[in-house]
């Protein structure tokens, strides 16, 4: 009895395992090439700090030495 339920654990075990693994992933197209693998998203591009941005750095220089007309 502890032989037939060793083995249904077992067998239980091993087709989860095998499906979690993913035997799809496995099977490829169905024409012997594999299946491509999921692309990661690219990262978006990093916002610009104002202390990196040029023309911030213009106009805190431009108002620093009077220039600025609009007050």
């Amino acid at each position: 009895m502890y032989l037939l339920v060793a083995l249904a654990v077992t067998m239980l075990v091993i087709a989860l395992a095998w499906r979690g693994f993913g035997a799809d992933g496995l099977r490829g197209n169905g024409d012997g090439t594999p299946a491509p693998r999921p692309q990661r998203p690219s990262r978006p591009s990093r916002p610009t700090a104002p202390d990196d941005d040029p023309d911030f750095l213009n106009e805190i220089d431009r108002r620093l030495r009077g220039e600025d007309k609009s007050g």
